[in-house]
């Protein structure tokens, strides 16, 4: 997905504990940010949505920055 000019790519990792790692790759035509287990959580869709926001906050923030 895309988000104010940054490719996004929030992923799920299964964990042996049954949990999922919320993982996310943010990409600008500069620059790639790699965030791994930001939280864990017992669905993998939960993990991915709370990595899409996680990635929205930051960007919104990291543009604030910028500016």
């Amino acid at each position: 997905m895309r988000y104010k000019g940054y490719k996004v790519e929030p992923s799920a990792h299964a964990l042996p504990s049954g949990l999922y790692a919320a993982n996310l790759i943010i990409e600008n035509h500069a620059s790639s940010f790699a965030f791994d287990a930001l939280d864990y959580f017992f669905e993998a869709d939960h993990a991915i949505a709370y990595a899409s926001r996680w990635a929205r906050l930051w960007i919104d923030q990291h543009d604030r920055r910028a500016a």
